[in-house]
């Protein structure tokens, strides 16, 4: 009755908990186990992006460093390689230097012996090439000079069709030239006479020194070595403006030989010197000379492009290089001169020489005297050689590292001079720069000495395609040099990558030095032999670098190259025979010869350069063929020189002997044909 509740309707809601009554004796019931749940299956989270950026960059972090782990390794590969066959280059070039001065003594030598005899002297003068007469005066010399190659002694033919050249000769000439040369016309003798005569005229009246100025054209450009490659010329103008009085421009030097195209370079920048005579300058280099270009092309240019006046040229040109100045001053700080100065160089000096005595620079012994009387080789004076030696050094000598200034026998003239005689001449007549050119640089140009001395050289390609870049510098007022780069190319040809062009240098450098082991084949072998008289074949590294090296008279890194000339045994040893069985060799080699017969071939092929530089030589009016009576002459002369003169019929039978299809002359396959023989017959008598 009592248990249930009564609630008043006027009394708002009361929501009060509700109590359970639970008997204190009943024990409380255990919690049932919870129930095992199956486990969700694991999901993968997507991971952070910083995170997974970060992964990303250290794998390729990690590829770059392999890759320029590899590619610096292939870079120094490629370098040693391009090194190796660069010196390589040098080493041919200047042996053949070397080779050229050694002919050059011999003749000296032999004009020593016959002072006494006029008659004599005059042919080796011939042989020599040395235009200045011995025995008449210089008024005498002028006049025949000029009835001799004067351009009215020519006359331009009805049929032909290349440009006209007249006096005078201005800028639109100049212009048409250049467009006539571009298209490979042909230039008339008696217009290249022409314009010789005129650049000769101006060249008499000009200083020892050109003395150039930047402050009305307000900068001039020095052009480096050419050596016969009009396509450099022409990237140069097309780079930087055609020569003007606004544009002045320095050649230095070495503007003819190696090239094909000697001739119309010189001629181009001779009329660019006519038209604008105050703003466009010559400085004498060491290839213009005649008797480097006996040997080093351009004589041969001559002759080939205009056969039947190739002698008036050559007279007219062995004149005119005596009258090219030797350097040039600009602003009165830089000096510019093809090969440098050394340690006796002074401008005061220089200025005082008589320069068109030098026909040719490369001996003392070549000064025409200013009174015949007077005329002797020997017994110059310390005066002279001194004076000499001015000219010497600034057309060949060359910087080099270490202090000091010694002989040049590397190229066999001239000097090497040290930063410290750079320092001494340019604080002694407070200069800021020394300009030269005369070496090839891989990029065109190269500081040395604290960047006192540049040397800059224009002729791309020079030892082969993609071998070197060619430069010039140009030269403004109170402003820092500017240095221009080029290679000249082929617009047909593809241009070649960086690792394309070192490996077709160096195949080219590696097919020349083949050629150098090819033609002294026996004479390696002989010396191989005394080392290894057992003949197994093989012989040390050392003995086999130092063979090839007093052998072939070239101081290479025979060590790096050694992989690239010879077969190496697992012990190291050197399989020497093994030059001589490598491809290059194989086409040099591929006819059947005998052991004699193959020396005879090396000797001809070794001295081919020499044969027909002396060739040329006795060939003194230039024709291609050594005539009776040049032939006679030159025979009479060695004959009193050994003291077993010969008589007239000895020396017309030997050149009939010699005149195997007896035309009456001598060509050059006849001459290589008696040295033949007479090399046979002295190995014949060797056996005897």
């Amino acid at each position: 009755m009592f248990s249930e509740r009564w609630i008043c309707c006027c009394c708002p809601k009361t929501h009060k908990p509700h109590r359970s009554i639970v008997p204190l004796e009943q024990p409380q019931p255990p919690p049932p186990p919870p129930k095992q749940r199956p486990q969700p299956e694991r999901q993968s989270y997507p991971v952070p992006k910083s995170k997974r950026r970060d992964k990303k960059s250290d794998v390729t972090l990690a590829a770059v460093v392999i890759i320029q782990s590899w590619f610096r390794r292939k870079q120094a590969r490629f370098e040693i390689r391009r090194k190796a066959a660069w010196t390589i280059y040098q080493n041919i070039e200047y042996a053949g230097e070397q080779d050229q001065l050694k002919l050059y003594n011999f003749f000296l030598d032999l004009m020593q012996a016959v002072t006494k005899n006029p008659r004599d002297a005059l042919v080796v003068a011939k042989v020599l090439r040395r235009t200045s007469s011995l025995t008449g005066s210089a008024l005498a010399e002028e006049i025949e000079l000029v009835q001799t190659t004067g351009p009215d002694t020519v006359y331009v033919e009805s049929s032909y069709k290349g440009p006209h050249i007249q006096l005078p000769i201005n800028k639109e000439q100049f212009e048409s030239l250049i467009l006539a040369l571009q298209r490979g016309e042909f230039l008339h003798v008696r217009y290249v006479l022409l314009i010789l005569h005129e650049v000769r005229r101006i060249l008499k009246r000009l200083p020892n020194v050109n003395v150039v100025s930047t402050h009305q054209s307000k900068c001039v450009t020095v052009v480096g070595d050419l050596h016969g490659n009009l396509s450099d010329l022409m990237l140069i103008f097309h780079k930087n403006g055609l020569p003007s009085n606004e544009n002045p421009y320095i050649f230095n030097g070495d503007i003819v030989d190696r090239g094909t195209h000697s001739l119309e370079l010189f001629i181009l920048i001779s009329v660019a010197f006519v038209v604008y005579p105050n703003n466009v300058y010559f400085n004498r280099g060491n290839h213009e000379d005649h008797v480097l270009n006996l040997r080093y092309g351009f004589m041969k240019e001559i002759i080939r492009k205009y056969k039947s006046q190739a002698t008036k040229l050559l007279l007219l040109f062995e004149n005119i290089y005596s009258w090219l100045p030797v350097a040039s001053l600009i602003d009165d700080h830089i000096f510019v001169a093809h090969g440098g100065i050394s340690d006796i160089t002074d401008l005061n000096k220089i200025n005082q020489i008589k320069r068109n005595k030098y026909v040719s620079i490369l001996s003392p012994s070549f000064i025409i005297p200013d009174n015949d009387e007077q005329y002797q080789i020997d017994g110059l004076s310390n005066e002279q050689l001194l004076e000499w030696r001015q000219m010497l050094d600034l057309l060949w000598s060359d910087p080099k590292q270490t202090n000091g200034c010694e002989a040049n026998t590397y190229r066999g003239g001239g000097c090497y001079w040290g930063p410290d005689i750079t320092k001494k001449i340019l604080e002694k007549h407070n200069w800021s720069l020394l300009i030269r050119s005369h070496e090839c640089k891989e990029e065109g140009f190269d500081y040395c000495h604290d960047k006192k001395v540049l040397t800059i050289f224009s002729a791309s390609n020079y030892y082969a395609a993609g071998s070197n870049r060619g430069a010039y510098v140009k030269i403004a007022t109170n402003q820092p040099l500017s240095i221009v780069q080029f290679m000249a190319t082929k617009t047909t040809v593809k241009p070649l990558t960086l690792w394309e062009r070192v490996s077709f240098v160096e195949e080219q450098a590696l097919r020349n030095l083949m050629e150098k082991f090819s033609s002294n084949k026996s004479r390696l072998m002989k010396e191989f032999l005394i080392k290894d008289p057992s003949k197994t074949g093989r012989l040390s590294l050392n003995d086999w670098c130092d063979i090839v090296t007093n052998v072939l008279d070239l101081h290479l890194p025979w060590r790096t190259l050694k992989s690239r000339l010879v077969d190496i045994d697992l012990d190291g040893s050197v399989l020497y025979e093994s030059t001589f069985r490598s491809q290059e060799l194989q086409c040099a080699y591929n006819s059947k010869l005998t052991h004699r017969r193959e020396s005879l071939c090396q000797a001809i092929y070794r001295n081919k350069d020499l044969l027909e530089t002396v060739f040329r030589a006795i060939d003194q009016d230039n024709s291609g063929v050594i005539s009776m009576k040049e032939f006679t002459d030159v025979c009479s002369f060695l004959g009193d020189h050994n003291g077993s003169p010969f008589d007239e019929k000895q020396i017309m039978d030997l050149a009939t002997s010699i005149d195997l299809d007896k035309n009456g002359v001598i060509d050059f396959n006849e001459f290589l044909e008696a040295f033949r023989i007479v090399d046979s017959g002295d190995r014949v008598g060797e056996r005897i």
